[in-house]
C-alpha cells in the first residue's frame, strides 16, 4: 500500500484494493457467526466477491508493485477463492433439525 500511495495516479488504487482486502476477512469472520448455513453462505459470497475483486486490484498496479510481488499474491487470493468455492456450497446445504422424541402430555 505504502508504494502505492507514493504515486498520486495510483493513490485511488491503494484505497480500492486495501477495502477489497479487509472486506475479505471481515465477511468471512461476520459469516462464521451466523447461526444457519444459509447466512454463512450469503457472507461467505460476499468474501468470494471481495477476493476476486483484489485479485483483479493486484493485476492493474503488477506495473507498480512488480510481477514477483503480484503473482505471490494473486496466488494466495486464487486459494482462497478456491476454498470459498468449496465452503459455500457445504454451507447452503447444511440444515440443523431438531429430532426431537416425540412429546407425550
Amino acid at each position: 500500500m505504502t508504494q502505492l500511495m507514493k504515486d498520486r495516479r495510483t493513490v485511488s488504487l491503494a484505497d480500492q484494493l486495501f477495502r477489497a482486502l479487509g472486506s475479505i476477512s471481515a465477511n468471512i469472520a461476520e459469516g462464521f457467526s451466523r447461526g444457519t448455513g444459509r447466512d454463512r453462505a450469503r457472507f461467505y459470497e460476499y468474501a468470494l466477491g471481495s477476493a476476486r475483486e483484489s485479485r483483479d486490484w493486484y493485476f492493474k498496479v503488477r506495473h507498480v508493485l512488480g510481477n514477483g510481488i503480484v503473482n505471490d499474491r494473486i496466488n494466495l487470493l486464487t486459494e482462497i477463492i478456491r476454498l470459498l468455492l468449496t465452503m459455500i456450497p457445504q454451507q447452503r446445504s447444511l440444515v440443523l433439525r431438531d429430532e426431537g422424541g416425540e412429546y407425550e402430555a
